[in-house]
């Protein structure tokens, strides 16, 4: 059945279309932090397709809005008023930080940074654009051409100047050798060299830890230090929070916040874990920025009463449950257990990240040299031994990305845990 489903997608979809597995996978339903695939395999998931679901799979609360809302209507589009979508854009603008916030919502993160990017380039009447290498933003052609993930960037193309900065990867590059603080000043130091050979940005954009770039991050208060000089220059800066949002970190409900001294970002972009499955992305910014078109536009399927039904069931449970809170908490447990267990592989590298956003950096033992290969071995090994993970990393760097749904309990987190171990050494 899976091989037949395989050749008609292979027949229909395109080549670069990624799957993972050497044997893909068809997942049929879930429940909670559990998934079954067609043949009746029971998975704990720890990726939560690409970090969407973000409380469980099949959440009672969140089936039951999306049920009731198909009953009444599903679209109308944005040309009308629509009760679901203000509601849900109140309740994102109070909890962003970021005073006289608008909302506009979209139908996915990369669509959420492109409009970022219009209205960023739009208020400043700039097309440069500062963001991190190692980077991702999106697939689509002005979101590829911020990329600074070259495995994620298929063409050098794009309507914007691109110029990118040190400071997302805080153990490789340049400045890996040094302390946090000479980091983030050597980093600064670059920003400053480099905005004095350039015409003013229109804005940086960061994500606060990086997805597809294997959950690398700089340290707490770089983004702090860039925006210093940036405000001076009046150049904009744009939080790409389409995977850290939401409390997933644990320590913050948003990734910027560990950035924050010097208050919220002038946008954030955000999507994935709030319809926690269902297509939602949105950008916030203060007014003037979010009202500096002045064409007429609207969103089709943006703001769509069924997807924010969905949006504010989720985001009612993941605040009633403290997800965030659990985040911390079994987060912190987890990323501890894979610490030791990783410390006896010497194919692991690194163990980082914080809350249930976790990745392992993979090399070929005693060097800094990445082994794209044994990662994909300890992602097939976990596959047998019942568990799902992600994996990631630019040109340089072999990640595994572990996600799993806020609401992982300890037991699911010890399970998961051996379950990795086991693929590690599996690896030696």
């Amino acid at each position: 059945m899976t091989n037949d489903l395989l050749g008609r997608h292979r027949a229909v979809l395109p080549d670069w279309l990624a799957l993972y597995y050497e044997e893909p996978l068809e997942i049929t339903h879930g429940e909670g932090r559990h998934v079954w695939d067609a043949h009746g395999n029971r998975y704990l998931d720890f990726f939560g397709g690409i970090l969407t679901t973000m409380t469980a799979h099949a959440l009672p609360e969140v089936t039951k809005a999306v049920s009731e809302q198909a009953g009444r209507i599903i679209h109308s589009s944005t040309l009308y008023l629509n009760r679901p979508m203000v509601e849900l854009a109140e309740r994102v603008a109070q909890l962003s930080g970021i005073p006289d916030a608008r909302v506009f919502f979209t139908t996915s993160g990369t669509e959420a940074n492109d409009t970022a990017l219009l209205l960023a380039t739009t208020y400043r009447r700039s097309n440069t654009i500062l963001a991190m290498r190692n980077s991702y933003h999106g697939r689509s052609f002005s979101s590829v051409g911020i990329t600074g993930n070259r495995g994620w960037s298929p063409t050098s193309l794009s309507p914007l100047q691109t110029l990118y900065v040190h400071g997302g990867m805080r153990t490789r590059g340049p400045y890996a050798h040094l302390g946090d603080d000479d980091f983030t000043a050597a980093c600064v130091d670059d920003l400053v060299d480099l905005l004095g050979h350039t015409r003013p940005p229109a804005a940086l954009i960061a994500e606060p830890i990086q997805g597809v770039g294997g959950f690398t991050s700089p340290p707490d208060g770089l983004y702090a230090a860039f925006r210093e000089v940036l405000h001076e220059r009046g150049v904009l800066w744009i939080a790409d929070e389409v995977q850290t949002g939401w409390g997933r970190t644990g320590e913050h409900f948003w990734g910027w916040q560990a950035h924050g001294r010097n208050g919220p970002p002038d946008i954030m972009t955000f999507a994935k874990g709030i319809g926690n499955g269902m297509s939602i992305g949105g950008v916030v910014a203060r007014s003037e920025i979010m009202n500096c078109l002045d064409s007429n536009s609207i969103s089709t399927f943006g703001g769509t009463q069924i997807t924010m039904a969905a949006g504010l069931a989720n985001l009612n449970y993941l605040l009633e449950h403290d997800l965030q809170g659990n985040a911390r908490r079994v987060g912190g447990m987890l990323i501890e257990r894979l610490r030791a267990a990783a410390a006896q592989v010497p194919a692991v590298r690194e163990v980082r990240g914080r809350g249930l956003m976790i990745g392992i950096e993979i090399t070929k033992p005693g060097t800094d040299e990445a082994d794209p290969q044994a990662a994909a071995a300890v992602l097939e090994a976990a596959r047998e031994g019942g568990l799902l993970i992600g994996k990631g990393g630019g040109h340089n760097t072999s990640a595994l990305r572990v996600a799993p749904p806020l609401s992982l309990n300890v037991a699911e987190a010890e399970e998961g845990a051996a379950i990795f171990e086991n693929a590690l050494r599996s690896i030696q």
